[in-house]
């Protein structure tokens, strides 16, 4: 394996890596890891506008447009208007939370593998880690 110093490349390399796994865990349920945390934004809030569940989210509005209409697509997501014509709101379809809450254990159990790798104490440091990082 390439060695390198730079901690953007590992950084990388370990997000490839924890997307695979989790995505392989998903596989069955037709949602990448992506969708599924989208999914899950939606969840937990009550009709974002696109703005603010690409802020949430951590992505730009056009990056989060594109991975929405693959979930409306898929009838796991709609859009619909907001307060004024401008304002578009994201709603999880009753697809998507059937979707969300039938996937639910395979990306628990993706996370509790992950944490048997880790350990509590070292998980606890990686998210701090990442937390100043972002």
């Amino acid at each position: 394996m390439l060695t390198s110093e730079c901690i953007c490349t590992h950084l990388r390399r370990a997000a490839r890596g924890v997307s695979r796994h989790y995505d392989e865990a998903l596989a069955d349920f037709g949602i990448n890891v992506a969708q599924f945390s989208l999914l899950r934004q939606l969840q937990r809030l009550d009709r974002p506008s696109i703005t603010t569940l690409a802020q949430v989210m951590g992505l730009d509005r056009s990056t989060l447009g594109r991975n929405l209409k693959v979930l409306e697509a898929e009838g796991l997501v709609t859009l619909a208007e907001g307060a004024d014509q401008r304002n578009r709101v994201v709603l999880l379809s009753e697809a998507g939370a059937t979707c969300l809450h039938d996937a639910g254990p395979a990306w628990e159990q993706a996370q509790l593998s992950l944490l048997d790798k880790l350990g509590a104490g070292q998980r606890d440091e990686l998210v701090r880690l990442l937390g100043v990082l972002a």
